[in-house]
């Protein structure tokens, strides 16, 4: 197993994290709705941030291994929260690619989307709705 970040509570229910490797820092703090500021990525944020920027990730490498460019793919991110115990119940994404690539290429990186290793790893009962755009 490899150490791969440190974190630190810093109060007022704020964390600092840093990335190893990099020594990049990111800040987390509570979401409005729960006792938070809102000043920050919260940490169910960064959860659904995780999925896209797992989505993106494996779509690229797949594209780069095709020799397609997906420079300036894009993804929003939307998430629903439950309660009772209070857990991300959904993370939706809204995913931007090129108008440009075939129907054959277009089916690659979407099943290539629905299999990356976030994905696997989130419950079974979290939502997970990816909707494909072909707009740049």
């Amino acid at each position: 197993m490899t150490h791969i970040a440190d974190i630190r509570y810093q109060g007022e229910l704020h964390n600092e994290l840093q990335h190893l490797p990099s020594k990049r820092i990111i800040h987390t703090d509570a979401p409005t709705d729960n006792q938070g500021k809102g000043e920050a990525f919260s940490p169910t944020d960064l959860l659904a941030s995780a999925l896209a920027a797992c989505v993106m990730t494996m779509m690229g490498m797949k594209a780069k291994s095709i020799g397609i460019e997906l420079t300036g793919a894009h993804a929003q991110i939307s998430k629903e929260m439950a309660a009772n115990p209070r857990r991300v119940s959904a993370i939706r994404l809204q995913i931007y690619l090129p108008a440009n690539l075939d129907g054959d290429t277009r089916e690659i990186l979407e099943q290539t989307a629905l299999h990356c290793p976030v994905a696997y790893s989130l419950s079974s009962e979290l939502t997970q709705d990816m909707q494909f755009h072909y707009t740049l």
